[in-house]
């Protein structure tokens, strides 16, 4: 456990003030973390990588800003969905930030599964030290083709009852944070053929494990994630049996508890980078004299500015009502799709826009545009393709029509 306490953010048994935690948020961001961002051009691993983390979180624990989201009784902030939806997006202002106040991916995420999911001692074993900022997490769950990737039923990778507990044998690639990871959480199959729905188990299993390997990280456009998308092994793993995480054949109800939250974090963080695209867009708009007057007086140029505040706008108002659904007790299956959806693809859309509002300027490393398309473009793939979440998105309202019809 965390020797490092975080400075009281309010009065105990208080809710946080999320106002003033977004105020504080932006303080950090721009004073201690944007300076960094700005001079190794968004790439982590140049910046320090594990180091850097260690650096800013310790400002932010300073600040009482560590892990908003996380539960206040493993040394979070204990803010719902709602709340942290401001202070996230703030944070993402720079790509680095929410790394420094400890919600990147795919902590983030791990943290909400084991508050939701693990027994009182995985909490204390893993999840406490993961919210104070003492070690790393990854979620081993995709794998290579023919294996699970947005379809879990191809789930390849097995776990075995063994004398004493399960041992795993199988292959994940794009595993994200995997290098230097302190624990692991893995999907295996414990049930069932490969293709079968169900039949998945989650296991916590500690790194430097034998029979656990981190291979060679897979090279991709991004370069914000500290520890990288890796190739993991599992070869003859042996875990005990408090190592399942939740109950064995279980686990792919259990993704879909980690999954809806943490893709909207994931929209909350890329629209704060996409804010600051767009802020650096219209600026050098207001300021860029052509043809006669200013850029950003001209009709084109005023469309892909009002197209960019649309979009920003459509994004929060969509993920708003994801993240109240969320708060409500609903899985919100079809409204964190439709959030994650839309989001992706309307930041994708801020950020391009931005980048030819700038011209030259914004295809190059002088404007951070050009890094922030570089950092965005990737999440209309992660955490399930567009197209992917168009298909569950239409196959819920055919099936809603068809129940009505029934009746």
């Amino acid at each position: 456990m965390s020797t490092t306490t975080q400075a009281p953010a309010t009065p105990e048994g208080d809710m946080p003030d999320t106002e003033d935690l977004v105020l504080r948020t932006r303080a950090l961001v721009r004073e201690v973390v944007l300076p960094v961002d700005d001079q190794f051009d968004g790439d982590v691993t140049a910046a320090g990588g594990d180091d850097l983390r260690r650096q800013l979180q310790a400002e932010a624990r300073q600040r009482g800003l560590l892990a908003p989201h996380a539960p206040r009784e493993a040394g979070g902030l204990g803010l719902s969905m709602v709340q942290r939806a401001r202070v996230f997006e703030e944070a993402g202002f720079s790509l680095f930030g929410a790394l420094a106040i400890n919600a990147a991916a795919p902590d983030e995420g791990n943290m909400h599964l084991l508050a939701h999911v693990a027994t009182p001692e995985q909490r204390e074993q893993y999840l406490v030290p993961l919210v104070c900022g003492d070690v790393r997490s990854a979620f081993a769950m995709t794998e290579p083709a023919p294996g699970a990737g947005s379809d879990l039923a191809a789930l390849a990778t097995t776990a075995t009852r063994v004398p004493g507990g399960w041992r795993l044998d199988g292959r994940k690639t794009f595993i994200t944070g995997a290098d230097g990871a302190g624990f692991f959480i893995v999907m295996a199959r414990t049930r069932g053929e490969t293709g079968n729905r169900g039949g998945g188990t989650m296991f916590l299993a500690p790194a430097g494990s034998p029979g656990l390997h981190v291979g060679r990280h897979v090279p991709t456009m991004d370069r914000s994630m500290v520890g990288g998308h890796c190739e993991v092994t599992f070869d003859g793993l042996v875990l005990p049996e408090d190592a399942v995480l939740g109950e064995v054949d279980e686990g792919f109800r259990y993704a879909q508890v980690r999954l809806g939250p943490a893709r909207m974090t994931h929209v909350m963080r890329w629209l704060g980078a996409a804010v600051r695209a767009h802020q650096v867009a219209v600026g050098y708009a207001a300021g860029r004299q052509s043809f006669g007057g200013a850029l950003a007086d001209l009709g084109m140029a005023q469309q892909m500015i009002a197209d960019n505040e649309i979009d920003l706008a459509a994004t929060r108002a969509l993920l708003d009502v994801a993240c109240a659904a969320l708060d409500a007790g609903s899985p919100a299956s079809q409204e964190t799709s439709i959030a994650k959806t839309f989001g992706a693809e309307a930041i994708g859309r801020v950020v391009d826009r931005s980048m030819q509002l700038c011209g030259g300027l914004g295809v190059s490393a002088d404007l951070p545009v050009a890094r922030i398309a570089r950092e965005v473009r990737p999440f209309r793939v992660y955490d399930g393709p567009s197209e992917v979440h168009r298909f569950a998105i239409a196959k819920r309202a055919v099936r809603a029509v068809r129940e009505q019809a029934a009746r």
